[in-house]
């Protein structure tokens, strides 16, 4: 695994969303300063939070899988993700509604998913469902530790038995064929396929691969932490303040200042391979925080302009589908929902055309109808309730533009509301006390390519070693983090990424000898 050249005593890590503060604390478990830049008032990027008329609304991921990630960068300070986080499991993980007026309780349990299978769709899918799940564990088992948590110099990376593995499991085939041989109900099959959707790609077409993200949403477990999801880079920034890290919030990275070859005079030109100091602000306000590396987690768009060169590609890179997200604080909520409920409409392979080919807006919705309030009552006002609802969309680049979602925001939510209304949710609009609409407009707004939060889609040519890379060419001591690198989309991905950055400038961790993990009263 190639690590960055030079000392790498103080870094700098841009952003304090998951991604970068995954990188700080692994980075302070191996004895590094760091200093925390980020252009926000708090921690969390994308994880954000909104405070509005007494409800707290999380602007960000909604689903937390694979805990012990978040407790694998805790443990790399000497801290723990118990001491820090109250974590509730999710029983049922999802609730699955379908247009033909069916429900699905989507257990991460064996036994329990196995009886509800059998209630649900019969014996013969019970039985396909044990053989999925055996699969999906075999799938999780060759992937995670050698072609997801792990750093790649090159195609030749993949050059491993592991890959022999994952071929026979049948991982380069493709999704929706590979669950539709083990569940003959399409209904069943779209529980097990809908997570491609987070990677931008159809489940017709992404590699089987994928059904690994189907593991970590049906079988190992989904999470929700007291206080709600902002929560979690909340207490990932107490627990690096506390090791040493020194926040700057309020603080807009405007450049990077160069040294070494091309450089020019001053080392302003930001064209030399070193970067010497992170410049925040402009003008009178310009701060200079100098650095020995930095690990940058924006947007790959903001990270290239910032280190002023861009990987070449042969092919220009594919973003994934985006959403629109209205947040609506009620005076009501409704039986039948879950914490997550899937609502499915009748229509399946022609949404995923609408939404990465011809354009157009979902014509029969699926949506994904979160409602935080039924397992922390806190998040909102006493008797109220906050509910989630996300339609996926797609980006700019494929669908409507940033303009037109200006006039198009309002139509598409009163259209969202009746089509809610429709399945089940009468009186939504009229419920609605406080309430926040998301568009692909608002994201583009906030820095993210094509109007889309997911980043670049994890189509073959995107995946893996051929994904833009944490290590950009030209530039000896800078590494990338975030969804839009290695590995990416998700929040278990972003986690790893973190790490797999602060491996890059420690030379330990993945393919190395592992992060120094610093008990709790010990200075580095």
């Amino acid at each position: 695994m190639k690590s960055l050249d030079g000392p790498t005593d103080h870094v700098v890590v841009v952003g304090a969303g998951l991604a970068g503060l995954g990188a700080a604390l692994h980075l302070l478990g191996a004895g590094r300063a760091v200093t925390v830049v980020e252009r926000g008032s708090g921690p969390g990027g994308r994880a954000g939070c909104l405070e509005r008329g007494g409800y707290r609304i999380d602007t960000g991921p909604t689903v937390l899988t694979m805990p012990d990630l978040v407790d694998e960068a805790f443990a790399a300070v000497g801290d723990s993700l118990a001491d820090r986080l109250d974590l509730v499991p999710l029983h049922p993980a999802y609730r699955a509604r379908f247009a033909d007026g069916g429900e699905l309780d989507v257990h991460t349990g064996g036994e329990a998913m196995e009886a509800e299978v059998e209630r649900f769709a019969g014996a013969r899918e019970a039985d396909g469902y044990r053989r999925l799940r055996r699969w999906l564990e075999k799938l999780y088992a060759v992937q995670m530790r050698r072609f997801i948590d792990a750093n790649f110099d090159s195609p030749l990376s993949l050059l491993h038995p592991d890959l022999v593995r994952l071929a026979a499991l049948g991982g380069f085939g493709r999704l929706d064929a590979r669950v539709g041989s083990f569940l003959s109900d399409e209904r069943l099959r779209r529980v097990f396929s809908f997570q491609a959707l987070y990677a931008g790609v159809p489940p017709a077409k992404a590699l089987a691969a994928y059904a690994v993200i189907a593991y970590m949403d049906t079988v190992a477990g989904v999470y929700f932490p007291r206080g709600g999801m902002h929560a979690l880079p909340r207490a990932m920034a107490r627990a690096a303040a506390d090791a040493g890290a020194d926040f700057r919030y309020g603080h807009d990275v405007t450049r990077l200042e160069r040294s070494g070859a091309g450089a020019g005079a001053g080392s302003h030109k930001g064209s030399g391979e070193r970067v010497t100091a992170v410049i925040t602000g402009r003008g009178a306000d310009q701060v200079r925080i100098p650095c020995d590396a930095v690990v940058l987690t924006p947007d790959l768009p903001v990270t290239y302009r910032l280190l002023g060169r861009r990987p070449r590609r042969t092919v220009p890179l594919r973003f994934s589908p985006s959403a629109v997200v209205l947040h609506a604080g009620t005076d009501r909520t409704w039986p039948g929902l879950g914490h997550h409920t899937l609502s499915f409409g009748e229509a399946w392979k022609g949404t995923f055309r609408e939404l990465t080919h011809t354009g157009r807006l979902m014509s029969d919705p699926s949506l994904l109808i979160t409602r935080p309030t039924a397992t922390d009552p806190s998040l909102a006002p006493p008797g109220r309730h906050l509910h989630y609802i996300l339609a996926p969309c797609p980006n700019t680049l494929v669908g409507p533009g940033v303009r037109e979602w200006a006039d198009l925001g309002p139509r598409y939510r009163a259209g969202l509301l009746a089509e809610l209304e429709r399945r089940g949710l009468d009186g939504l609009g009229a419920a609605i006390e406080e309430e926040c609409l998301v568009t692909p407009a608002d994201w583009a707004a906030d820095g993210h390519a094509a109007g889309t939060p997911f980043s670049a889609a994890h189509t073959f040519g995107q995946t893996g070693p051929f994904r833009p890379r944490n290590l950009v060419r030209g530039t000896t001591n800078a590494v990338l983090a975030g969804c839009g690198t290695t590995p990416g989309v998700g929040v278990p991905t972003v986690l790893i990424s973190g790490k797999l950055a602060a491996a890059r400038v420690t030379g330990n961790g993945p393919g190395g000898r592992g992060p120094v993990r610093v008990p709790k009263g010990r200075s580095v």
